[in-house]
């Protein structure tokens, strides 16, 4: 069976943002259409489903990983600091950002608390991402398999 490491992280990502959406479970504050993600930033993400892309990324992180603290995400999603003539340096990314993505992940059970400090992933998160890496496998199956259908009618065409 196919797990979230097999298939690209675009790929994953994607899909599984697609799903929180779909579900509508996910928890989303009212101010997301209004923040920056980080104080290097100088405007808000253009993504209106911005929010669903950065759950489903911490979720992948997260899994990836055994445990993850605040500080670790707001590296991973920390960027270029552009600082006029002088030379750029990476930032970090807002902290209140991750951690109401990772609140929100934890009301609806993909997350959960850790013993000795950050987030771990929950069985019923596990059995979720799992359950998505496996259809983003098959549906891409099914693409391949229809692109080789199409090439052998193309060619039954030419001759």
């Amino acid at each position: 069976m196919p797990g979230v490491r097999d298939i690209s992280a675009d790929a994953f990502i994607s899909a599984y943002a697609s799903h929180l959406k779909r579900s509508g479970k996910l928890e989303v504050p009212t101010w997301v259409d209004l923040v920056k993600t980080g104080h290097y930033k100088e405007l808000a993400p253009y993504d209106p489903d911005w929010y669903y892309i950065r759950a489903a990324a911490v979720a992948r992180h997260i899994y990836l990983r055994k445990q993850v603290g605040i500080g670790a995400l707001t590296k991973l999603h920390g960027g270029r600091n552009r600082r006029g003539n002088r030379p750029s340096h990476h930032a970090d990314a807002s902290a209140s950002v991750q951690r109401k993505v990772c609140q929100s992940l934890e009301k609806i059970g993909v997350l959960e608390l850790s013993d000795n400090g950050g987030r771990k992933i929950s069985q019923d998160g596990q059995r979720d991402l799992d359950r998505i890496a496996t259809a983003v496998v098959e549906a891409a199956r099914e693409e391949e398999e229809e692109g080789e259908e199409e090439e052998e009618v193309a060619e039954e065409e030419e001759e």
